[in-house]
C-alpha cells in the first residue's frame, strides 16, 4: 500500500515536497516512481529512484527543478519540487515496481492514491 501526501496550492516559482509512505512490502527491493496526470491528459512519468544502485531518472520538463529521494529506513520516497510552473499542475501519483527503472505505467505494480498539486500563475 502506498500513501501519498504533500500536495497543495502554490504560486509559480514556489516549492512543495511530496511524500509517499509504503507498507506491506520490502520497500528497498522496489523501484519507486512519481507520475502525474493533468486534467484531460494521460498519466505521465515524472521521476524514478531505482532499488539497485541508486539510479534516478527524470522527464525532461522537470530536470533541474525536481529531485526524487528515498529513505529505506522510513519506507518513504520523496519528490522535492522547486521552481514550480503552472504546467506542473496535476494529480501526482507515487508508484512502485520491481523493475530497475520505471518510465511507463506498464512497469508499475502498485499505485498510491494521488495528491493534487496546483500551481497558480
Amino acid at each position: 500500500q502506498l500513501q501519498a501526501s504533500g500536495g497543495g496550492l502554490v504560486q509559480a516559482g514556489g516549492s512543495l515536497r511530496l511524500s509517499c509512505a509504503a507498507s506491506g512490502r520490502t520497500f528497498s527491493s522496489y523501484t519507486m516512481a512519481w507520475f502525474r496526470q493533468a486534467p484531460g491528459k494521460e498519466r505521465e512519468f515524472v521521476a524514478f529512484f531505482s532499488w539497485s544502485g541508486g539510479r534516478t531518472s527524470y522527464t525532461d520538463s522537470v530536470k533541474g527543478r525536481f529531485t526524487i529521494s528515498r529513505d529505506n529506513a522510513k519506507n518513504t520516497v520523496y519528490l522535492q519540487m522547486n521552481s514550480l510552473k503552472p504546467e506542473d499542475t496535476a494529480v501526482y501519483y507515487c508508484a512502485a515496481g520491481p523493475a530497475l527503472g520505471i518510465i511507463d505505467v506498464g512497469r508499475v505494480e502498485s499505485w498510491g492514491q494521488g495528491t493534487l498539486v496546483t500551481v497558480s500563475s
